[in-house]
């Protein structure tokens, strides 16, 4: 008698085929061929952090440790990204380098989120934001083949998608009645005046879904008060910042990297004000970071971080972003 019943459902099973996870492993090759060509070299940073990033917008995982000699219930985070250790790095004159793994967010789950996906980061010395963005079009098109390539200025954006002549200048109400004329539903809870707001849901509702659109759109110079660790440009209202877009979807964010240590923890207290308003967790600040880029100094160069499996189920006309992983958080 048989009694080990095999369950109902499938949950056991991959939520990728084999035949793409065959694929995913192909392209892990053709990326890490790539860079071996560039001569960069590949690292593996830890997961595991005392600290982690201040951003508002990204929620990190914690876990507890119990360390001998060093103590119980110790809080660490599984990072969100591999960019302080890189950095770290790069201060110590390891030149040209590139990740490819895992990462982890709190809170990420949708067709085109999981709390736990693959990231290829990368950083280039003496790169301007122009080679970066050359340079992240060459590699999508590794995957998905030889793609035309739009460069895009964030204002340009505005004034070509959303009839806003100058969106630096624009008034929260000039937003507003773009949203309006593009038949945008009414956003309620919103305040009239914030423009911040009101500019961020015409960039999603009415920009986005114009970039990428049989073409990879590299998006840049955006503005200045959204240059998370990017430099500020010589006309103090962009920064040195870009995003790439394939089919409407969002899939890299690169920097001309901001190099000095007080500058660092200017904008990293600035994230710790955002999220005391946002009656968010304070985050711990990365002062082996900090100590790097004031003892060592990070030397002039550009990043980028480019979502893995989002390319993945592009080059797979997947619309989520499980049928390229060979397992989803539900079924982990």
């Amino acid at each position: 008698m048989n009694i080990f019943r095999v369950p109902s459902n499938t949950s056991y099973l991959p939520t990728a085929s084999i035949s793409i996870l065959k694929k995913r492993a192909d392209a892990f090759f053709k990326i890490r061929h790539f860079f071996q060509l560039q001569k960069v070299l590949e690292v593996d940073t830890p997961i595991l952090s005392s600290a982690t990033a201040a951003d508002v917008h990204l929620d990190s995982i914690q876990t507890k440790l119990n360390l001998p000699n060093l103590g119980s219930n110790l809080n660490y985070y599984l990072h969100t990204s591999p960019e302080y250790a890189m950095k770290r790095l790069l201060c110590a004159g390891s030149g040209d380098i590139y990740y490819l793994g895992k990462v982890f967010r709190q809170g990420d789950l949708s067709p085109r989120h999981q709390p736990e996906f693959t990231m290829l980061e990368w950083y280039r010395l003496d790169y301007s934001l122009q080679q970066m963005m050359t340079e992240t079009a060459r590699v999508i098109q590794l995957l998905l083949g030889d793609l035309k390539v739009e460069y895009l200025s964030y204002q340009q954006a505005f004034k070509t998608f959303a009839n806003i002549e100058n969106i630096h200048t624009a008034s929260a109400k000039n937003c507003k009645q773009c949203l309006e004329v593009h038949n945008v539903a009414e956003v309620v809870g919103v305040d009239e005046n914030d423009k911040n707001l009101w500019e961020q849901l015409v960039l999603t509702e009415v920009v986005e879904p114009n970039l990428g659109n049989n073409k990879i759109t590299c998006l840049h110079n955006y503005p200045a008060k959204d240059a998370a660790l990017a430099q500020i440009s010589a006309d103090k209202v962009t920064a040195e910042r870009f995003e790439v877009f394939v089919d409407k979807m969002e899939i890299a964010n690169g920097y001309l990297e901001l190099q000095g240590a007080d500058l660092y923890q200017q904008r990293f207290l600035a994230n710790q004000q955002q999220r005391t308003v946002a009656k968010k967790e304070i985050m711990p600040l990365d002062e082996n970071l900090l100590l790097a880029l004031a003892e060592q100094g990070l030397p002039s160069c550009s990043g980028v971080a480019l979502g893995f499996d989002r390319l993945l189920m592009l080059v797979e006309g997947k619309g989520s972003i499980e049928q390229v992983l060979p397992f989803s958080i539900k079924n982990s």
